[in-house]
């Protein structure tokens, strides 16, 4: 089937190089020349696991790249709207790109076509489509719109598109959910996991997968309830593991013991210094927004929200009791990204905790595999970028784990307790057992556990915070 896909961002980009793989004709619009040259010469704007290979196999082929949305329009049977919806000054979700899509997508519209929104839209946003692309002079008869959430996780996006859990559909007429199941059919069929060149089968991944048919509304209402739940179950297990450490609980055998029961899951019951990126925090405040609105108050979201962003003032008041004064420590920092496998900063945590720490005098050496070049231009000239993680860990007074990269798990931790000034560790994603760390002569320090105390400082090592009576 053709398809086109107008925006080039991350969902755009992202869906059409899987719609390629998935053996259909795509173009992929955007009005940024400079981006589709970039894109046509072979650079990948993002870092995500296996899609600068589906780029260059379907490059020139299955997929190409224009600035022309009508003619695009005009040669597509479907087409899927993956613009930007960032949030307003008061939460709401900003629909003047979906809005400018739609008015032009109506002048090309010259037989059937299903208009098919990708972005993440509040509910009733299928409707306006609707209505812009009538009120600009198209035929009611000749589109249908569909609402087809996506349920990607930076990092994992490809295999998430193409091993999903769910396929969700959003349409009003059988002739449009009829496109939609054909589109799709390659992956419902179970035929695109029988190729010899599909991308490798993620753990616990359920083929074929089941394609989900609702009304409009409904869909659009599934994409903002599945990140408001995934989220509360983060902020749960965050309130959770602060209990812990005031009672002196294992966070980490707390999760085992609920995560275990079938009605709850491990899934995302993961402690850490709170979530970021550009969808919870994003997609939380549409939906309140949605639902106030509506005449709701969701205060539950609220209460989401608060324990998310104080999760991260308990991180920096974590610091501050193990180091005691800020102004003047040398802190290497692991991790930039708001999570492991990807080079967005949007909303991350630990650039936010970097930047109050930098307030409050710190100097900063800082580590990331993928985010140092995009961090560079949100981050003051206090922070000294390195080439691997023990070089960030040399000298400095303490060891921040920010973001949960594999390769931080697997540090040679003698070499790192060489490397530092005070064998000081605060881990904010619980990346090492304490009892090993402990072992290896680190103070050891972490989110929902107990703290496990070095017992082998060099002799007349003091460390920091600590007077000569103390």
């Amino acid at each position: 089937m053709r398809i086109a896909v107008v925006g080039s961002g991350y969902v755009g980009l992202v869906t059409g190089a899987c719609f390629a793989d998935l053996g259909h004709e795509v173009v992929l619009v955007d009005n940024d020349e400079q981006k589709l040259s970039a894109l046509r010469d072979g650079e990948v704007p993002i870092h995500e696991r296996f899609l600068p290979e589906l780029l260059a196999r379907h490059r020139g082929q299955r997929i190409k790249f224009s600035g022309d949305l009508q003619g695009a329009v005009r040669d597509s049977a479907a087409v899927f709207i993956a613009v930007g919806t960032p949030p307003t000054e008061t939460g709401d979700a900003d629909l003047s790109y979906v809005e400018s899509v739609a008015r032009e997508i109506s002048g090309a519209v010259d037989s059937y076509k299903v208009v098919v929104e990708k972005s993440t839209v509040p509910v009733y946003t299928s409707q306006w489509v609707r209505t812009v692309i009538m009120r600009n002079g198209a035929d009611p008869a000749s589109f249908d719109v569909a609402s087809n959430p996506e349920f990607l996780r930076e990092g994992t996006a490809v295999s998430d598109f193409l091993f999903p859990d769910r396929i969700v559909v959003g349409a009003e007429s059988d002739r449009c959910a009829q496109v939609l199941r054909e589109i799709y059919a390659p992956l419902t069929s179970g035929a695109y996991y029988a190729q010899p060149d599909a991308i490798p089968r993620p753990d616990r991944a359920q083929i074929p997968p089941r394609l989900i048919v609702t009304s409009t509304k409904s869909a659009e209402l599934i994409k903002h309830a599945s990140n408001a739940f995934l989220a509360m179950k983060i902020s749960f297990i965050n309130a959770v593991a602060s209990v812990c450490e005031s009672v002196g609980a294992d966070v980490q055998q707390v999760c085992e013991g609920i995560g275990t029961d079938s009605r709850i899951g491990p899934r995302f019951l993961n402690p850490g210094i709170g979530y970021g990126g550009s969808c919870f925090p994003k997609d939380l405040m549409a939906f309140r927004a949605v639902a106030k609105e509506c005449g709701y108050d969701f205060r539950l979201l609220d209460e989401v929200i608060r324990i998310n962003e104080e999760q991260r003032h308990r991180f920096l008041r974590k610091v501050r009791g193990v180091l005691w004064t800020l102004r003047g420590k040398r802190l290497g920092v692991l991790g930039l990204a708001f999570k492991g496998g990807t080079d967005d900063i949007r909303e991350s945590p630990a650039i936010l905790l970097v930047q109050e720490l930098l307030r409050e005098g710190c100097r900063i050496s800082a580590y990331d595999p993928a985010a140092m070049e995009r961090a560079k231009e949100v981050l003051n000239s206090n922070v000294e970028y390195t080439l691997d993680a023990y070089e960030a860990a040399s000298g400095a007074d303490a060891l921040l784990v920010l973001t949960e990269w594999e390769e931080f798990a697997a540090l040679d931790l003698a070499r790192l307790r060489k490397l530092l000034k005070y064998p000081i560790v605060i881990d904010g994603r619980n990346l090492y057992d304490p009892a090993v760390m402990a072992a290896h002569g680190f103070s050891y320090h972490s989110v929902g556990r107990p703290e496990a105390q070095a017992n082998d400082l060099p002799a007349g090592a003091r460390r920091p915070g600590k007077t000569e009576h103390s």
